[in-house]
């Protein structure tokens, strides 16, 4: 019996030396830096009243030549360059306004006298470049 008891204790500190050493190859529990992804909602529309948008309607002189109509909605602008099909614009402040896939926006109230707009947008044959015109109210042209 008492050849036994040795055996057995060596047996019993081969193991735990053992476990030690897995415990050892674990994965850390401690905080590490990790990735995060953060995930946004889009912006809210600007709540208005489309009377609120009536003072930038009108027609506008594009500084490249185009001649662009804006009309108030019940949401925003709807605004027509030219000949081609209206373009509907969500109010994002009273003075921006985009289109809901972000391609087209323009802001307003730009200038000394607030005549002034800015309109960028992305062309379709271009989808990496962005356009800047700048345009003046065709009301303050006939004023001056």
């Amino acid at each position: 019996m008492r050849s036994l008891f040795p055996i057995l204790s060596t047996s019993l500190l081969v193991l735990a030396a053992n476990a030690g050493a897995q415990e050892q190859n674990l994965p850390s529990t401690e905080s590490e830096p990790i990735s995060r992804v953060q995930v946004m909602a889009p912006p809210q529309a600007f709540v208005f009243y489309d009377y609120e948008a009536e003072w930038i309607s009108g027609a506008y002189a594009m500084s490249n030549g185009w001649r662009l109509k804006v009309d108030p909605t019940s949401n925003g602008i709807v605004a027509q360059i030219d000949k081609r099909g209206p373009v509907s614009l969500v109010a994002m402040s009273p003075d921006r306004y985009v289109t809901r896939d972000g391609k087209v926006s323009m802001e307003f109230n730009r200038g000394t006298d607030g005549q002034d707009m800015v309109m960028s947008y992305v062309p379709d044959d271009r989808p990496e470049e962005v356009v800047v015109v700048t345009a003046t109210s065709a009301t303050s042209l006939a004023q001056r």
